[in-house]
């Protein structure tokens, strides 16, 4: 699998994602995602929104779900999803029904890992019950807190070889990475790259980043898909 390069659209507003998104497009960004924060503020209506703007990209709805998989999955599906994100923390039984929910209705399922007792075998769990792909994910509280704390942030890079010598899956790590780290993660076998907050994303006040950020977007997509995974270069 090609590396692909993801943009999280962790925003509150439909009109700045839809601007963010387009810049991204034109940067070279595979994946559109539909942040938490946007689901949580704009709801069906931002991922109908992408959908509409943008045809033909794949569009991950980031809801998260924790509970009644089936229907969630199905109405981010009828919205314009192509990918749907269930946590590891659910019942197996949530995870089965999104997994058929996807079947049905021929979307993607993302399997998070987010606080997961254990990353690894949160990981394994995720495939054995069908995800199409593990999410490998420090979450934003955990690593603001411990930093907080005086203590050294965990990084979604800590684990990440052991997840993805643990499963067949591709995978995709979120949290907290640099620039220089998120680059990188094809080199450690993750060929789903994902960029956010604070990367692309003010990750205090939800809104996009300062800067050039097209020109950052379109110098991190070059160099990620100049990539195979584990560092080849591509053909």
């Amino acid at each position: 699998m090609q590396p692909i390069v993801q943009i999280s659209l962790d925003l509150t507003r439909i009109d700045e994602a839809l601007e963010t998104a387009a810049l991204a497009v034109r940067a070279g960004v595979d994946w559109l995602e539909a942040g938490t924060p946007l689901i949580l503020a704009e709801g069906l209506h931002g991922v109908r929104a992408l959908r509409a703007a943008f045809p033909e990209h794949p569009i991950v709805a980031d809801l998260k779900t924790m509970d009644g998989g089936y229907l969630e999955a199905e109405m981010m599906a009828k919205a314009g999803a192509t990918q749907v994100v269930v946590m590891a923390q659910a019942h197996t039984e949530t995870i089965q029904c999104v997994v058929r929910a996807g079947a049905d209705l021929g979307i993607e399922v993302m399997g998070d890992n987010l606080g997961f007792p254990d990353m690894v075998q949160g990981a394994r769990l995720l495939e054995d019950l069908g995800c199409d792909y593990v999410v490998h994910h420090v979450g934003y509280d955990e690593r603001r807190g411990i930093a907080a704390a005086g203590e050294r942030m965990p990084s979604p890079l800590d684990q990440l070889g052991e997840v993805v010598e643990a499963v067949s899956i591709p995978v995709q790590a979120v949290g907290g990475l640099s620039l220089e780290q998120a680059i990188q993660c094809p080199q450690y076998g993750a060929p789903l790259v994902v960029l956010g907050a604070p990367l692309t994303i003010d990750a205090d006040a939800f809104k996009t980043a300062d800067g050039d950020l097209e020109a950052s977007l379109r110098m991190i997509c070059d160099a990620v898909h100049a990539q195979d995974v584990k560092g080849r270069s591509a053909s």
